[in-house]
């Protein structure tokens, strides 16, 4: 089944030929900045298995981890969009906000949750992690 995303302004599309592998809620200090403020809600795809309309920029930054990240955005609206990790070309992670249909695949877990801040609500039905968990095949 083909799935739907893009940016807040419809300069980017993005069409993805594949179910979701995982989902995280990712606390760690990069998202926070990205969630202005919250932490952000990732879903993994296989990266060959999207196509992209409209530019996308991207930048580049050492994440928490200590993983090369590229992170791609609306170079018009600002809209975060993507999440790659360098050692992982094959792996593409996409903002649940971003997606055509939030409820696609919810979190299946939250990492970083030893970065998030105090007030931070944490899904207690969710397994927590302190830090970075390893990435799904």
């Amino acid at each position: 089944m083909a799935h739907g995303a893009g940016c807040l302004c419809g300069q980017v599309r993005i069409s993805i030929d594949a179910e979701p592998l995982t989902a995280r809620m990712c606390w760690c200090r990069l998202c926070q900045y990205l969630g202005g403020g919250s932490g952000t809600v990732n879903v993994c795809f296989p990266s060959d298995k999207l196509m992209t309309t409209g530019e996308v920029r991207w930048h580049g930054s050492e994440a928490d981890s200590g993983t090369m990240m590229r992170r791609g955005f609306c170079p018009e609206c600002g809209t975060p969009l993507f999440s790659m990790a360098e050692s992982r070309p094959h792996l593409i992670f996409i903002r649940a906000g971003a997606l055509d249909d939030p409820d696609l695949l919810g979190p299946q877990a939250v990492i970083w949750a030893g970065a998030a801040p105090h007030w931070a609500h944490l899904d207690p039905e969710l397994p927590h992690f302190p830090a970075q968990i390893p990435p799904v095949a």
